[in-house]
């Protein structure tokens, strides 16, 4: 009984020094309501759209975010690729993908290891040559022009993903 009771101490403590040692990312919405593109003012596909971005902005944070850092994210616009054309389908509305159209992302990131600021700034994520990435274009998951210029800046910001990471 007396090493079970040790063991499982021991766990609990590695799972609070794992967890502590943990890399965290933070992700904040700035008045989406207010955002550019159209979908974002309407409560329920703004809802959708907000946690599907949380969802892949702390997914792919937490692949390129060392062990002890924190990466906080303040989403201060987005404009999805491609424009709503109403009624040009029985259906309702078809977001139809034209050049003069490409997504972009405006953001501030703060990146802290150990308290201290290791980096920060604030960008404005835009891809005129959307169409022409083959991979995005043939990808079934949602938003996947939105999400290959996401992966782009997270690789160039902050290097290769985590072998460990990876998923």
């Amino acid at each position: 009984m007396k090493l079970l009771r040790a063991f499982l101490v021991a766990l609990a403590a590695l799972a609070a020094l794992t967890s502590a040692a943990a890399a965290r990312v933070d992700i904040r919405f700035v008045q989406p309501e207010r955002f550019v593109d159209e979908d974002f003012r309407n409560s329920y596909t703004r809802e959708r759209l907000v946690a599907e971005f949380g969802r892949f902005l702390k997914t792919e944070g937490a692949r390129h975010v060392r062990a002890g850092q924190t990466l906080r994210i303040e989403v201060l616009d987005i404009d999805l690729a491609g424009r709503n054309q109403p009624f040009a389908s029985r259906l309702g509305d078809v977001r139809v993908m034209r050049e003069m159209s490409p997504p972009s992302v405006r953001l501030r990131y703060v990146l802290e290891e150990r308290g201290r600021v290791v980096a920060r700034g604030e960008e404005t994520l835009l891809d005129w040559n959307y169409l022409s990435n083959v991979r995005a274009r043939n990808s079934s998951e949602w938003l996947p022009y939105e999400k290959a210029m996401l992966r782009d800046w997270f690789r160039r910001r902050f290097g290769e993903a985590r072998p460990s990471a990876r998923g």
